[in-house]
């Protein structure tokens, strides 16, 4: 039988998607690309936002009208967020959430001997484990992620998150270190650790973030580690020096940020304010020369006024991001801030958006602008057009290179000469 798998949103999703596929590979299914020729298609679900469950829904309906026989699994963040619609999202002849995945092979022999739709969405239990999983094999050859935490006990005001994915929950030590020395001796040489909340890895188990870097730095054969999304409250001074201890660990934090005005980050019920961000901005950068500080910033947040949308623009232009994503308010139907007062207009918040994106984009030129002249190891991924490869230095500027041979998963010193929109043009220091 043929699996094919569709992936909405974030990198842990990513990663699961593939520990599905995975174990349904060990247990007979062998992977399919296009879903039309799929026995199984599983869809891997987002509800960061309710634009999110709205793409969901048209991946569904376009995926049934593809596989019109095929057996259809709709797992991850929506329906663990939203049980009660379950029968909403009838094309899914299997519906389960993000706690008993373990059944999903299962389920779908049931299905294919029954003909009978399943919902099984368990809800989160408190003190539950960590789930195990492992990964061996990812679609990209230079880089895998390795899920290292889940869940949430901040609860933003505007995000459903903790309720699609519990309380936090961190892989073992011991597992983390097998599942790295596997991917190591599968010919990976970076790996990016995930989560949820990342920062708060450990929490569970006695543990931090430090402790989970340090096994990834020190597992054979891998030659960089990065880190994902990181929650800026959890960046003390004591943590950035011991990562900083690392050689391994990427200069390249994404340190989520949400809003450069305090008020705003109030309301947000986000934990620390723009003073404390700062600081540890810059210890980050006196840790971690030539460092990529990015980030993700909402505009229109429920009562954002004018002069808010000010500061936080300020503060964007003053931090001097390598990146940073943009994105409009998206009320989210189980959280505060869906009833909060002074919900701010769509006019409203496409006007700041598109203020914030041209500031965002003002600090990445100047950021691309200041690795030129520089000579850095680039690991190359893919070719992108005939002769020109990319690849990623260790801050993850993009840069492409002309290269008559194949340098896909290499690691090459690249000369950095010049600055385009989104990446920067390089040469080989040795030409292959």
């Amino acid at each position: 039988m043929k699996v094919s798998a569709i992936t909405l949103g974030c990198k842990v999703n990513q990663y699961e998607t593939q520990a599905m596929l995975a174990r349904l590979q060990a247990a007979g299914f062998t992977l399919c690309e296009k879903e039309e020729d799929s026995d199984v298609v599983l869809i891997n679900s987002c509800t960061v936002t309710a634009a999110s469950d709205h793409k969901v829904r048209q991946v569904l309906r376009r995926t049934r009208k593809k596989a019109p026989t095929a057996v259809i699994v709709l797992t991850g963040c929506m329906p663990q967020a939203f049980p009660e619609q379950a029968d909403r999202w009838e094309e899914a002849d299997v519906v389960m959430g993000n706690s008993n995945r373990s059944y999903l092979l299962e389920h779908i022999l049931a299905f294919m001997s029954s003909r009978q739709r399943i919902v099984d969405i368990a809800p989160h239990q408190s003190g539950e484990a960590f789930e195990h999983m492992q990964v061996t094999e990812f679609y990209e050859r230079t880089r895998a992620f390795v899920k290292i935490e889940d869940g949430c006990n901040r609860f933003c005001s505007y995000c459903i998150i903790p309720y699609a994915r519990g309380r936090v929950r961190s892989k073992p030590l011991e597992a983390l270190g097998s599942e790295l020395h596997e991917l190591g001796r599968h010919g990976y040489q970076e790996v990016v650790l995930t989560g949820i909340n990342l920062s708060a890895y450990g929490q569970d188990i006695g543990k931090n973030l430090c402790d989970a870097v340090e096994t990834a730095c020190s597992a054979p054969g891998i030659q960089r580690v990065r880190l994902g999304s990181l929650e800026p409250e959890q960046m003390d001074e004591g943590t950035i020096a011991r990562l900083a201890q690392q050689p391994k660990l990427c200069p390249q934090f994404h340190l989520s940020l949400q809003s450069g005005c305090d008020s705003t980050l109030r309301r947000m019920n986000r934990h620390y304010d723009t003073a404390e961000y700062r600081a540890i901005v810059q210890r980050l950068r006196e840790n971690f020369p030539n460092a990529a500080i990015t980030t993700d910033v909402m505009v229109g947040f429920p009562g954002e006024t004018a002069a808010e949308f000010s500061q936080s623009l300020a503060f964007i232009r003053e931090i001097g991001f390598a990146k940073a994503h943009v994105f409009a308010y998206s009320r989210r139907p189980g959280t505060r801030a869906d009833k909060a007062p002074g919900q701010v207009t769509n006019a409203v918040k496409e006007e700041r958006s598109r203020a914030m994106i041209a500031a965002a984009a003002e600090t990445q030129r100047a950021f691309l602008s200041a690795q030129c002249g520089r000579t850095e190891p680039v690991l190359f991924e893919q070719l992108c057009e005939d002769g020109c490869w990319t690849g990623y230095t260790r801050n993850y500027t993009l840069v492409h290179v002309s290269s008559s041979h194949p340098i896909g998963g290499r690691l090459l010193d690249t000369l950095i000469t010049t600055p385009e929109k989104e990446h920067c043009l390089g040469e080989l220091v040795v030409q292959q």
